[in-house]
């Protein structure tokens, strides 16, 4: 016997999002409260949440146990599709997305030290190179720690390892101050 198909409802209409939809929409809200639990408190306070999320995130940062984690960002999820339906998802999401950005750049200017690092222990040609990228840095004293650097790395015994002793981490901490002290010249040369 054939099933009857069902009989659409008012509420079946095209301007009415599907329940996958729905679902999806769900779980970014939730993602996004996960993502603000990363949060410092400091940019938690300057965003201005409603009190009782404010309060949800704080909590779900607090709790320990897997379970009562997942339960909290769960209720947070909740208060979050709330915000989202009067409108206040949109200082949280460029907080996060800020607070991510930053995070990314710090990252990347990591990845560009220890690469600066690598090709001046490496490569005499490197020096050349830093010192047309980098002209107000010390050279002389780039110099000496490329050389303690240098032989340092030479192993003590045929076979073994590269050591890195002290001087190859004060290269990697003049190199990272260099950089970080040439960021705000290009950033400001780009506006």
């Amino acid at each position: 016997m054939p099933m009857p198909e069902p009989q659409p409802t008012a509420d079946d209409g095209p301007d009415r999002p599907s329940k996958t939809a729905q679902k999806k929409a769900m779980h970014e809200l939730q993602a996004l409260g996960e993502a603000l639990m990363a949060l410092p408190d400091a940019r938690i306070d300057a965003i201005g949440l409603p009190e009782p999320l404010r309060d949800a995130v704080r909590t779900a940062q607090r709790t320990r146990s897997f379970e009562g984690k997942r339960r909290q960002i769960q209720y947070l999820g909740k208060l979050m599709r709330k915000a989202d339906a009067a409108g206040d998802t949109g200082a949280i999401r460029e907080a996060v997305a800020a607070f991510q950005l930053g995070h990314a750049k710090d990252a990347l200017a990591l990845h560009e030290a220890e690469r600066w690092r690598a090709e001046l222990i490496a490569d005499d040609e490197a020096l050349t190179r830093w010192s047309r990228a980098h002209p107000a840095s010390g050279l002389q004293q780039l110099r000496s720690l490329i050389r303690s650097a240098r032989k340092d790395a030479v192993p003590d015994a045929p076979g073994a390892a590269p050591r890195h002793g002290r001087a190859y981490r004060e290269l990697f901490q003049f190199v990272r101050a260099a950089l970080r002290d040439d960021a705000p010249d290009e950033e400001a040369n780009d506006e």
